[in-house]
């Protein structure tokens, strides 16, 4: 049978059909406008989601044995606030995760209402990209529009709805809202409160491989499907993109080297940091799962070798560089302010430790090794909670650098594993769908039937020993720069 998965993302939608045994058998990108009203804002229209996934199916499904898909799912970019009225009209354009008009009611949330108080709500504290704040600015600034309010939902969920009519969402998308109780896996009455919103403006609840309906007939009929093809919840990008490499289970980790990086890791037991450095958010794999978003990874290199290097030969940029765990430059990855741990978006990134005999290969080395030691940053708050994978997928535009999966081997003395596939948020999207057609009985199962490894990077302990030495000296320098970047900005 087939599959596909539908990887809503910020600058277009991937579909990508699958078999059961992992091969793919097309893929198809469909793009679509962002728009940026005000400096700071950034919208989509939710109709422009659905025309061109619609658009793309058609595309997908050209050439394939129609009679063989048996169900649909979805990864998709996360935190969203797509609101519609009473005639299921959208509002107004949806106000995505990267916008940063919020920060009046993210202010708010953690100082009035408190941090402590959202973690026990939630177990997390507000951020300008979630959806509660972005509820309370429509509020404050639309009151019209927030009247008109009758269903809220993510950005993947307006899919799902319009593709099956069942107004849901899977948990581990929920958990980005700041208005689900992670831990119990519930709504929080208590933020739909401070929200002024009720119960029944938002979704039902799913695990991200539940069958929540099927393919609308007259959707089925224009796409050339059978009538029952199952619509599966889906899962948040990051959630998708971990079924898609395996990090599923207990104590498993992905880390992604993306234009931002992420460090993902599964586990069976719910568990929250006393800072709230990380995000404890729900799995699609019915678990727990920590993450630590920073926001520049790959960005890094790419700003450092175009802008400044002037090149597009980043490889050529690496060959030089040979004395791994001996450079004396440090570089702090903050180009956008940073997330995970520090949660500051005034740090910025600086170079320490630059001399006269400093190379051009020491400050492009320290570049690779400062976006390494920042991830280590947020694998060390999961160990000291209790969460310690001893190996790593990784994936994203930077892992394929050998020399950077090297470093992250060594700095985090982890093994790391590369996948054989790597097709993100719209490969897990697919087997969601495979487990809630019954083709694996568990995304566990889905995930070792399918996720293969090409290659392994396993660290060396004497260049794990130099690293350590390095990595106590780079842990010290944001803490000392900390007050200066809040009073230079």
């Amino acid at each position: 049978m087939l599959y596909i998965g539908v990887d809503l993302g910020t600058s277009s939608v991937k579909l990508v059909l699958m078999d059961e045994t992992g091969k793919i058998h097309g893929t198809v990108t469909k793009e679509y406008p962002l728009y940026f009203p005000q400096p700071g804002w950034s919208e989509q229209k939710p109709e422009d989601w659905y025309a061109q996934s619609v658009e793309g199916l058609k595309e997908l499904l050209k050439d394939a044995d129609k009679s063989q898909v048996a169900g649909i799912s979805f990864g998709g970019q996360m935190h969203g606030l797509v609101i519609l009225d009473e005639n299921d009209n959208v509002i107004r354009p949806a106000i995505l995760w990267n916008d940063g008009r919020t920060q009046k009611q993210v202010d708010y949330l953690n100082n009035e209402i408190g941090k402590e108080t959202l973690s026990k709500y939630t177990a997390n504290i507000a951020f300008a990209g979630f959806t509660a704040p972005k509820i309370l600015w429509v509020k404050e600034n639309e009151p019209e529009n927030f009247k008109k309010i009758k269903k809220i939902m993510l950005p993947k969920d307006y899919l799902a709805y319009k593709l099956s009519g069942t107004f849901c969402t899977d948990y581990s998308d929920a958990s980005g809202m700041l208005l689900l109780d992670v831990k119990n896996r519930k709504w929080s009455k208590e933020m739909c409160d401070i929200c002024s919103i009720t119960e029944d403006m938002l979704p039902t609840l799913y695990d991200s491989s539940d069958k929540v309906g099927e393919l609308k007939p007259e959707l089925a009929k224009e796409l050339g499907l059978k009538e029952g093809v199952v619509i599966a919840a889906g899962a948040g990008d990051n959630a998708a993109a971990a079924v898609g490499t395996g990090t599923v289970g207990n104590n498993r980790c992905n880390i992604s080297l993306g234009t931002s990086g992420t460090i993902f890791m599964s586990s069976d037991s719910f568990a929250v940091d006393s800072n709230n450095a990380l995000h404890s958010f729900d799995h699609a794999d019915g678990h727990f799962h920590l993450m630590g978003c920073m926001l520049s990874a790959a960005s890094c290199n790419k700003w450092w070798n175009d802008e400044i290097l002037k090149t597009k030969d980043y490889a050529a940029e690496q060959e030089g560089i040979k004395k791994l765990g001996e450079n004396h430059v440090f570089f702090l990855p903050y180009l956008m302010g940073e997330r995970s741990p520090w949660n500051n978006p005034n740090a910025r990134a600086t170079f320490t430790g630059i001399t006269m005999d400093t190379t051009r290969e020491d400050m492009t080395q320290a570049v690779l090794e400062g976006v390494a030691f920042a991830t280590r940053d947020m694998y060390e708050v999961a160990k000291s909670i209790g969460v310690k994978p001893e190996r790593t997928m990784i994936c994203g535009g930077g892992a394929k650098s050998p020399l950077w999966r090297k470093m992250i081997a060594n700095i985090l003395n982890i093994t790391v594993d590369v996948p054989a596939c790597e097709e993100g948020p719209g490969m897990g999207g697919a087997m969601l769908a495979m487990v809630a057609c019954g083709a694996y009985a568990s995304v566990e199962e889905a995930a070792a039937a399918i996720v293969k490894v090409s290659k392994t990077e396993e660290p060396d302990p004497e260049l794990v020993k130099k690293y350590e030495a390095k990595y106590q000296q780079f842990k010290q320098i944001y803490p000392a720069l900390a007050d200066t970047f809040d009073k230079i900005i």
